[in-house]
């Protein structure tokens, strides 16, 4: 793998942080469509696949088949079992990778131009024939299970898990996509498979390249990679709200320090004010020591070592969450100061310095994200999948300076919602008084 790591050291300096690039749109000769940014300075390919829908589609009854299905497609495929299949993706000095969340499954590979032809026949049959070895089901079951079971005694995934449960019930966004002790150990080989043909299809498929590749090139390769796959997966889930009433869910839990996860409806990633929602966003808690959580809830008052919120949009529901850890006897008074915060912001929006500082940061940070192959071709597959525009790179920070001091505080008069915003809290907080059955 050193040739590889050569390589990407090479690329991550000849692509230094920038926001001009350039993308072109391909459509293979089979009908695929991708975005395709050209590199040909350094002989290396990033790819990055995705499948809109993710573990959202697991089957009834069925709750992490979709993940169990996807730590499984590295696991052998075609005539090669999975030990062979991991010493020929050695052997190419490519590196691929798998991961699955709520609203898409992920699919990057990472090659040398003369070994492109060989890695796109290996990540092929890893999508197209993968071969769930019951062996291998059977280990990496043991591992998801593992994990399971780990995170039954982590206050910070009971905290997501009752909080998720709390704002979206019956709707896969109200479970853990790993799925539970029970539902996993009940999976067979056959649900796996299911799983395979739910989520891997042409139907809801978005590919971004980045590299040494020509437009016909990866016209071809495409179709190769991909032209097998079905063109109609599993049925999308419908759309939902937050369903979690403004209260406290307190949460026994034998620890010195309380977690609180807590949260509020958010706003769409299309919405006009979104860029507008963002900067109040980060003026409030984006995770800067100049934020207003962490000046008040850390800075002045010592409650925690970090405190932060964030827009979470996702396909089929918007929520504002955050997160605070503070001692037991003192988390009631940071969750007091959250929801004042909160209250000061709604009804008195930011200032022009915050608002100034804020634009700063975000359009300066904004190139950063440009930093080698791999991370352009994951941003346009994003952009892809939200429907911006091709030229949304060049653009972008224009929308955010275009925002008003006004824009944000008529945004956070309509978004901020006090009231509505819901604590869980693992731990034995001192003086918090559960306002839910649980």
């Amino acid at each position: 793998m050193r040739v590889l790591s050569i390589l990407v050291a090479a690329m991550l300096l000849a692509l230094p942080a920038r926001a001009e690039v350039k993308i072109e749109e391909v459509v293979s000769p089979g009908g695929i469509t991708a975005w395709l940014v050209q590199e040909p300075s350094i002989p290396f390919m990033a790819l990055e696949v995705r499948f809109r829908g993710g573990a959202s589609l697991d089957r009834d009854g069925k709750r992490g088949a979709i993940n169990l299905m996807t730590g499984l497609l590295e696991e052998g495929a075609g005539d090669l079992d999975s030990r062979g299949f991991s010493k020929a993706v050695e052997g190419l000095a490519a590196s691929f990778g798998y991961s699955v969340g709520p609203d898409r499954l992920s699919v990057s590979g990472r090659f040398l131009t003369e070994n492109r032809d060989e890695a796109i026949a290996l990540l092929r049959a890893s999508l197209i024939e993968p071969r769930f070895d019951q062996a291998d089901i059977d280990r990496v079951r043991e591992q998801v299970l593992t994990g399971i079971r780990s995170g039954l005694k982590d206050p910070d995934t009971i905290a997501d898990a009752a909080f998720a449960e709390l704002s979206y019930g019956d709707h896969p966004y109200g479970s853990n996509l790993d799925g539970t002790l029970d539902s996993v150990a009940a999976l067979t080989r056959d649900d796996i498979v299911n799983a395979h043909g739910d989520v891997l299809n042409k139907e809801r498929l978005y590919v971004g390249a980045v590299g040494d590749i020509t437009p016909e090139e990866l016209g071809t390769l495409l179709d190769t990679l991909l032209g097998d796959l079905p063109q109609k997966g599993g049925t999308m889930p419908g759309r939902t709200d937050m369903m979690a009433p403004g209260g406290v869910t307190v949460i026994d839990f034998n620890t010195p320090q309380s977690v609180a996860v807590f949260g509020q409806k958010g706003i769409k990633q299309s919405d006009p004010d979104f860029f507008a929602a963002t900067l109040l966003n980060q003026i409030l808690g984006g995770g800067s020591f100049e934020s207003r959580l962490m000046e008040e809830v850390r800075e002045k008052r010592g409650l925690t070592y970090g405190v932060y919120s964030a827009l979470a949009p996702r396909d089929l529901a918007e929520s504002y969450v955050g997160r605070v850890a503070s001692a037991n006897e003192r988390i009631g008074e940071a969750i007091d100061v959250i929801r004042d915060e909160w209250v000061k912001a709604a009804e008195n929006g930011v200032t022009a310095e915050e608002l100034k500082n804020a634009k700063t940061y975000m359009t300066g940070a904004y190139p950063l994200r440009f930093d080698g192959n791999g991370p352009i071709a994951k941003i346009m597959v994003g952009m892809q999948m939200i429907g911006l525009p091709i030229d949304y790179i060049a653009t972008r920070n224009d929308k955010v300076e275009a925002v008003t001091l006004e824009d944000v505080k008529r945004v956070a008069a309509e978004l901020l919602k006090p009231e509505s915003l819901h604590f869980v809290v693992v731990g034995k907080p001192v003086g918090v008084e559960n306002t839910t059955d649980n």
